[in-house]
């Protein structure tokens, strides 16, 4: 009889299944609940310098080191749908794990990215940012909103919406195991979002 194997989340796509799928349903279910709002000011700001490191390495392209703030295991969403829903049943303009993650990064790179052929430059500003408590330990939910300029090409566009941020505290680090990145134009005519939101 063999062993079992111990999947590296970075080769393959095992844990994007059922449960996952569920717990991000569930997460995001009645997440901006004000009764679960928390108020202490110093939470809210160690979160809120977690976004704003995040916005600061995607400015600067530094994505082998955004992959860092993500947790081993996590999901990288932008519904097609106003307000999100259940990816399984809904379309979606990005849902990647972190093979997939990995992989868009790996074709920015290599600079054969049509899309990103020259490289965008952006500009990400985050405000609003609230964190609230969920019924599971070492889990926190932070919503805030955004806008981010992209300058591609000769033009620049302008996207906005809000973000999701599922963190899950691991040896001591908040990570993101989700974001859900809610554009307000997500079913529309988008042109080819393919920088990073």
């Amino acid at each position: 009889m063999n062993a079992p194997v111990k999947h590296d989340p970075a080769r393959s796509s095992y844990y994007l299944g059922d449960d996952l799928y569920q717990e991000i349903v569930d997460g995001y279910a009645d997440w901006q609940n004000d009764a679960l709002l928390v108020e202490d000011r110093n939470v809210t700001a160690h979160f809120e310098r977690l976004l704003y490191r995040e916005a600061r390495l995607l400015d600067r392209g530094l994505y082998e080191e955004w992959l860092k703030v993500f947790a081993p295991e996590f999901v990288y969403w932008v519904p097609g749908t106003a307000d999100g829903g259940d990816p399984r049943r809904e379309i979606a303009v990005t849902f990647d794990d972190r093979r997939r993650t990995e992989d868009r990064i790996f074709r920015f790179r290599t600079g054969y990215a049509w899309s990103q052929s020259p490289p965008s430059r952006t500009v990400h500003l985050i405000g609003n940012v609230e964190v609230f408590r969920t019924a599971r330990e070492r889990v926190m939910m932070v919503r805030s909103n955004f806008s981010i300029s992209e300058f591609w090409s000769g033009a620049t566009r302008t996207l906005t919406g809000s973000y999701g941020h599922r963190f899950i505290e691991i040896g001591g680090q908040w990570l993101i195991r989700c974001k859900r990145v809610d554009l307000i134009e997500c079913d529309q005519c988008l042109r080819n979002p393919s920088i990073v939101l």
